[in-house]
């Protein structure tokens, strides 16, 4: 099947050679964000992320010819992604550094796992030969053996992973990719409802097809099994359709949907995968197959000027039909609201405002559960609101301060949790079970590189009224989390 797409995609007209993505971890991601906030260089993918290394090249491209914005900055992102001009090329690279933090979980802002200092390597390698590219990273980092959300081994002194494993052919109109690395689809600053980077991602397919004005994204993977009340093994798999439309230059609309099957004799079938399909019709309202279906829009809209809108809606099942039956189970909905633009002559400020409802990303079916190895595959929590305010402040043309500041509010609903029963739907709160823990928190960012060194850090303080769900508790913490790392590496023309 890949070599068939392959084919087909080949057939149109010759593009230019294949191009790495730019990870989710890059630490000059955070400085190319700021240029778009600040409406100087325009989004390779609005919503989409990795986009490639030739997309955001492209992008500095247009805003250096048209002068706008930090020339400067847009200089080197253009130098520092721009890959050799030769049809094959490869890179290899190495880090060393160290991890410092007061909570090991890598959700900032519900820390969990214990703190420490632990050193941290990493060594990546790839290229590309014409229309194929191919890249691996690899990271010892035992910090992972403290990461509650780690699904691995933790009785190791010496724990690694793969961050990114991946091959793509691309072309023109399209391309197709196997392997693994961090997706997110949504607005920044918030895990996106269909799927996120925070979770630890699994080798997937998928393939893109169309133009920059209208583009269909497709892939699919398994899911780690599961055991069932009698321990027989539940096959767990996950599909993700995404089309975005460019109504004008300052206007993009996606539509997506993402579908969860499981069971114990389960296998993958070809419909959920076929991304020219409707699962929701598919599955719900056609052929009545088992699945959890949820459906989902974004808009980005530069509406004022340089001031950019966002708008996210996820909806897993929304209870039309039995709005009078008292016993009825709550709406599963997820939502983000985004808003950003330049500040002065330098500067961008960015506002956000996420939801989820109490049940959301979960099912009656615990195995249909929008859940990966205990982590969501898109938002890490359920019946929580969050307001973020944030500004970005570039420094010496190579590192984004970023303060910010937040309001988070949970409820006790877990994403781990069971579906209320039947019975118990009715009671269940739309938002907010039980006693609602707030979270305040004022902090700062600060990522980038420049020269060897790489630095991705953060750190606030965090007031917690009704700590725990516990009415009347108070807590008061630091919390931050650091990366430092020396960087050696070489980029070259292959014989």
């Amino acid at each position: 099947m890949p070599l068939a797409l392959a084919s087909a995609l080949a057939a149109g007209p010759a593009a230019a050679q294949a191009s790495p993505y730019v990870a989710l971890d890059d630490p000059r991601l955070p400085l190319f964000e700021h240029l778009v906030e600040r409406g100087e260089v325009d989004d390779p993918s609005p919503m989409v992320r990795p986009f490639r290394r030739r997309d955001a090249v492209e992008a500095l491209a247009a805003a250096a010819a048209a002068r706008r914005g930090d020339t400067a900055l847009v200089r080197r992102l253009l130098a520092e992604w721009t890959d050799p001009a030769a049809k094959a090329w490869g890179e290899v690279a190495g880090s060393a550094g160290l991890q410092s933090y007061t909570a090991a979980g890598r959700d900032p802002w519900r820390p969990e796992g214990a703190g420490g200092t632990r050193p941290y390597f990493e060594a990546a390698a790839g290229g590309a030969f014409d229309k194929v590219v191919a890249r691996t990273r690899l990271a010892v980092e035992p910090r992972l053996s403290v990461d509650p959300d780690w699904p691995g081994r933790r009785d190791l002194e010496v724990v690694g992973r793969v961050i990114e494993a991946y091959g793509s052919a691309q072309f023109t109109y399209g391309s197709v990719f196997f392997g693994q690395l961090d997706r997110q689809w949504g607005p920044r600053g918030e895990p996106g409802a269909a799927t996120s980077g925070f979770r630890y991602p699994r080798a997937d397919f998928g393939i893109e097809l169309g133009t920059r004005g209208i583009r269909l994204r497709s892939f699919w993977t398994d899911l780690r099994d599961e055991a069932d009340s009698t321990g027989a093994t539940i096959h767990r798999y996950f599909a993700a359709h995404r089309l975005d439309v460019r109504l004008s230059g300052r206007l993009t609309v996606g539509l997506w949907e993402t579908v969860l099957i499981a069971g114990a004799d389960r296998e993958f079938e070809s419909i959920y995968r076929n991304p020219f399909s409707l699962s929701l019709l598919a599955n719900t309202y056609g052929l009545g197959g088992e699945g959890n279906v949820m459906v989902g829009g974004d808009v980005t809209w530069r509406a004022f000027g340089s001031t950019t809108l966002r708008a996210e809606l996820a909806v897993d099942d929304i209870n039309y039909n039995e709005r009078d039956d008292p016993d009825r189970a709550p709406d599963r909905l997820g939502l983000a609201l985004g808003a950003g633009g330049p500040l002065g002559a330098k500067l961008s400020w960015s506002a956000l405002y996420a939801l989820a409802t109490s049940t959301a990303f979960r099912a009656a079916d615990p195995s249909e559960s929008f859940i990966d190895a205990g982590v969501g595959v898109g938002r890490t929590a359920t019946d929580y609101d969050r307001l973020e305010v944030r500004l970005g402040i570039p420094l010496a043309g190579a590192w984004l301060l970023q303060p910010e500041a937040s309001l988070l509010r949970q409820g006790e609903g877990r994403l781990t949790d069971p579906y209320p029963p039947p019975g118990e739907r009715g009671t269940t709160p739309q938002l907010f079970i039980g006693t609602v823990e707030r979270t305040w928190a004022l902090g700062a960012r600060l990522d980038g590189r420049a020269g060897p060194l790489a630095l991705a850090a953060r750190a606030g303080y965090h007031l917690v009224d009704d700590a725990d769900h516990v009415s009347g508790d108070t807590d008061h913490r630091f919390e931050g989390r650091l990366q430092a790392t020396l960087r050696l590496g070489r980029r070259g023309v292959l014989p």
